[in-house]
C-alpha cells in the first residue's frame, strides 16, 4: 500500500539504502562490486543539491508509463558496503522522461561510475509491474548474492521452488511469517537478459517477495521499506544456512514438520499455500 505522509526525504531514503547496503555486507551476500538496489519514490523530492549534473539516459527497456517518476539506483559497479559512508559517490537519481525510452539522469560530481547498474532493466520492470498494480509511491528492489542461497541452487534436488521453500522455510518460525510464499527458483538465465527479466516479473507477480536466480542471486522486493527487502533476504539466507548446515551434518535434524509450520500459519495468518 502507499506511504502516507510525512514522507522521507531523499537524503532520507539514501541513507537507508547505505544501511540495507551495509547489513547485505555483513552477512556476506555482496562480495565485491556484487548487488545494486533501487528505490521508487512517489512524492516530490530536492534533487539538485546533492545530485546537480545532469545527463540523458537512455533506458534498458521501454517504461512510458513510468513518465516522470524518480527512482534512485546504485551505480554500475559500486559496492554495496560504500554507499553508507559516501552515497553520493555510489548512487544516481532517474527520473523518468515523457515516451519512457530516456531519462534524466542525475549524478554527484563525485560519483565514482558513468551508469546504472547493469541489471537496471529488471529493476525498471518490477518497479513497473508493481506500481501499476497496487498504485504504490515506494517501491524498493535489492539484488544480493548470498552464499548459501546460491549454493543451493546448484544442487539439483534444490532446483524447483516447492522443494527449495518447503527445506529453507523448516528451520525457524519466523521464516514463513515473513517468506510466506517461500523463495520462487528460477531456472539459470544470462545476467542482465530480457529473459531473466521476465522470468523475475513473472514470479513476483505470483506473490513472492524473494526470487533465486539460480548460480547467481537473489532479487527481493518490498512497498514498505528498503530495509525491509534486505531482511527478506536475509531470512532466506537464513534458512538456506540452516539447510547447508543440516547437508554437512549429513541431514540428522527434522526442522520444523510440516504440521508445526501449518500451526504457525494458523496463528500468525500467514496464508501460506506451501503447508
Amino acid at each position: 500500500m502507499p506511504l502516507t505522509e510525512p514522507f522521507p526525504s531523499l537524503s532520507d531514503i539514501t541513507r537507508l539504502i547505505g544501511e540495507a547496503g551495509k547489513r547485505l555486507v555483513q552477512i556476506g551476500a555482496c562480495e565485491g562490486a556484487a548487488g545494486n538496489i533501487s528505490v521508487f519514490m512517489g512524492w516530490e523530492a530536492y534533487i539538485e543539491r546533492d545530485f546537480p549534473r545532469v545527463a540523458q539516459y537512455d533506458l534498458p527497456i521501454h517504461v512510458p508509463e513510468l513518465a516522470g517518476k524518480v527512482f534512485v539506483v546504485t551505480g554500475s559497479g559500486r559496492r554495496l558496503g560504500e554507499i553508507a559512508y559516501d552515497p553520493e559517490a555510489n548512487l544516481a537519481i532517474a527520473r523518468i522522461n515523457e515516451g519512457g525510452t530516456t531519462c534524466e539522469l542525475h549524478t554527484s560530481p563525485r560519483a565514482l561510475f558513468q551508469k546504472p547498474t547493469s541489471e537496471f532493466n529488471t529493476h525498471l520492470a518490477l518497479h513497473r509491474s508493481a506500481i501499476l498494480r497496487d498504485n504504490l509511491n515506494f517501491h524498493a528492489i535489492i539484488h544480493a548474492q548470498p552464499l548459501h542461497l546460491t549454493y543451493l541452487s546448484h544442487l539439483p534436488e534444490y532446483q524447483n521452488t516447492v522443494t527449495l521453500s518447503k527445506r529453507i522455510l523448516r528451520w525457524q518460525p519466523e521464516t514463513i511469517v515473513n517468506l510466506p510464499m517461500g523463495v520462487a527458483y528460477l531456472p539459470f538465465e544470462l545476467p542482465g537478459s530480457p529473459e531473466l527479466m521476465r522470468a523475475t516479473v513473472g514470479a513476483m507477480e505470483q506473490g513472492h517477495r524473494v526470487v533465486l536466480w539460480a548460480k547467481h542471486g537473489v532479487m527481493a522486493r518490498s512497498d514498505l521499506s528498503v530495509k525491509r527487502a534486505a531482511d527478506r533476504i536475509e531470512y532466506a539466507e537464513t534458512g538456506a544456512h540452516y539447510e547447508y548446515l543440516d547437508l554437512a551434518a549429513g541431514g540428522k535434524a527434522s526442522g520444523l514438520s510440516d504440521a508445526e509450520l501449518r500451526q504457525v500459519n494458523a496463528k500468525f495468518g500467514v496464508g501460506s499455500p506451501l503447508f
